[in-house]
């Protein structure tokens, strides 16, 4: 009977099942339902760009016996442009060359700024003042006429891993500040002075202890820089000063579309303009599900 009445009370014990905080974060993210959306869709964009080049019979390049001025078909769903280029094909690489663009920024500027921002935060005095008043000479500059004249000024045309340079030197100013934000509070935290205390050194307190507890800050800035750095290559390509021919980009299509996209041939202006709209809105939708998910400010999921 004691038997009996021990396993009926194991049956009716509540059961927790423990979670550790990336468990957490993972739940609360696959709860936003747009971040979820935009993330199938981003997956589906660069499947896209890195694996359909392969899938697909016509490359980026000009070919005689495609034709010219061709609208979407089956045999060439983004149609042709002048020159007898398969559109698909193209969007591909120019697909491929922008996200490598954004992918290098996003990594790059988000390092410069994570260390920048913990060691103005970390050490304050004249070395925040420093590094900060940089941080604000630089903002202070108009960034396009800034990376214009740097792009511009490479002998032969700039390429997407020139691009990638310019923008992450230049794009790493809002990672510092939020990550500086975040140290200035963690540096008095009882865990910094414990490390202190067992002699840790300043780097390992900064790479070990401060910057992994701005993990949440670091990953939504770095999400955000993709959107950022795919509309700022964008910008420069179709201004002529990006990536340029033979190689492409999505700026650099829209850009050689020119005036005959706006009347008969609009597939040419259209479709890569709906591929940046799409890549910007995605990114953004998974930095508000980030930023959700990381706060520790949201309610906490138990079970």
């Amino acid at each position: 009977m004691s038997n009996l009445h021990t396993a009926m009370l194991e049956a009716e014990a509540i059961t927790t099942k423990e979670r550790g905080q990336w468990s957490m974060v993972m739940t609360r993210f696959f709860r936003h339902r747009a971040a979820v959306i935009s993330l199938v869709i981003f997956v589906l964009i660069v499947l896209f760009a890195y694996i359909g080049p392969f899938l697909w019979k016509w490359d980026y390049k000009i070919h005689s016996e495609i034709p010219s001025w061709v609208g979407p078909s089956l045999d060439h769903p983004f149609g042709t442009d002048k020159a007898g280029r398969d559109m698909l094909g193209a969007m591909m690489q120019a697909t491929k060359q922008s996200m490598n663009v954004a992918l290098v920024v996003a990594v790059g500027s988000t390092v410069i700024g994570a260390l920048v921002g913990a060691c103005a935060g970390f050490y304050r005095g004249w070395v925040d003042s420093v590094l900060m008043r940089i941080v604000d000479v630089l903002f202070v500059i108009p960034f396009l006429v800034i990376t214009a004249a740097i792009a511009g000024a490479i002998d032969g045309g700039a390429q997407w891993y020139h691009m990638a340079f310019i923008l992450a030197v230049f794009g790493w100013l809002s990672t510092a500040r939020a990550v500086r934000a975040e140290v200035l509070s963690l540096r008095e935290k009882e865990f910094i002075e414990a490390a202190k205390a067992a002699g840790g050194s300043d780097w390992h307190i900064i790479t070990k202890h401060l910057i992994p507890n701005t993990m949440s800050v670091i990953i939504v800035s770095a999400t955000l820089q993709i959107a950022f750095a795919i509309l700022s290559e964008t910008t420069l390509s179709f201004l002529g000063l990006g990536i340029q021919s033979p190689d492409t980009s999505l700026g650099l299509l829209i850009e050689a579309a020119g005036a005959s996209a706006f009347n008969e041939h609009w597939y040419l202006f259209y479709i890569p303009g709906l591929m940046i709209i799409l890549i910007a809105l995605t990114i953004n939708f998974i930095g508000d599900g980030l930023r959700d998910a990381l706060d520790p400010r949201q309610t906490m999921v138990r079970r």
